[in-house]
């Protein structure tokens, strides 16, 4: 299909009482990730709402297996290639593994994305238990994400990247998990890898947005790794492309028409389809 390169988005910068308001009229909110200046301008031109600057990198541009070796410095660093060039995208930046175990080192981090990297929100992985730091930050001036599901920072503990919240037990405590971190002061929700009904249940009982990676077409808006939706990441040329996963570089004239094709695919609805659901 072909997108008109001329019609550009809105250059009113998108914020957070915008994501609310994208919510509140049921639009849906459209994001990728992103590392670097000249996919940051493409991404922004091409009308994705916010970019994640996320420790995926540790994957698709260091080439490791996970993201844990990624370190608060890599994500200021990418964050800093990214923020200068954005005139409507909001900016989200990975708050790496055990950079946030305690207060301290999780206002020492945010204060360094935020400051240095021009990050405008962090996110963060974990359930309850992260309930006083969210509430740290966001006391602080810190708005925060909160990351349910598969947590690719938790894999050694997981034992592996896979659907999470299939039984009733795990789902339930996923639901109250979701609105723990909500009163704690989250500003966003991140579904990861669960099941649509699950996906729906959360964004219902949810008074702040909900993003989904792999949670079905009820949450209010969807990411996905950049490097996917192109083609060209290490997991799709091995073979292991994940079910959430659709190529949008198919049929596109250039990867700016596949950033919009994506795009309009989320504000219509039309990703995700039940292929790419669990």
């Amino acid at each position: 299909m072909e997108h008109d390169k001329n019609s550009t988005p809105s250059a009113k910068p998108v914020n957070i009482a915008e994501l609310r308001a994208m919510r509140d009229r049921g639009e849906k909110i459209a994001s990728l990730t992103c590392y670097d200046a000249s996919f940051a301008m493409v991404q922004d031109r091409a009308g994705v709402d916010f970019m994640l600057i996320g420790d995926s990198l540790g994957m698709v541009i260091h080439g490791g297996n996970t993201t844990t070796p990624v370190s608060v410095d890599d994500i200021v660093y990418h964050s800093r290639c990214v923020a200068p060039h954005l005139k409507r995208a909001f900016l989200v930046a990975d708050l790496p593994f055990l950079s946030y175990a305690t207060l301290d080192r999780a206002l020492d981090s945010s204060q360094r994305l935020m400051q240095q990297g021009g990050a405008k929100m962090v996110k963060l992985e974990g359930g309850r238990e992260q309930a006083s730091i969210v509430e740290y930050l966001a006391v602080r001036g810190v708005p925060v994400c909160a990351h349910l599901g598969l947590q690719p920072q938790f894999v050694h503990k997981m034992g592996a990247f896979k659907v999470q919240g299939r039984d009733d037990a795990a789902a339930e405590a996923m639901i109250h998990d979701a609105h723990v971190l909500a009163e704690a002061g989250a500003d966003m929700l991140l579904l990861e890898c669960i099941p649509s009904e699950l996906g729906r249940r959360i964004t219902e009982a949810s008074p702040v947005p909900v993003i989904g990676i792999g949670a079905g077409p009820h949450v209010d808006g969807q990411i996905l790794v950049m490097h996917d939706i192109l083609h060209i990441s290490p997991m799709v040329t091995l073979g292991r492309t994940p079910r959430f996963v659709k190529n949008f570089m198919h049929g596109a004239a250039d990867i700016e028409s596949a950033f919009r094709a994506y795009v309009q695919d989320v504000k219509s609805g039309a990703y995700p389809a039940p292929v790419h659901c669990f």
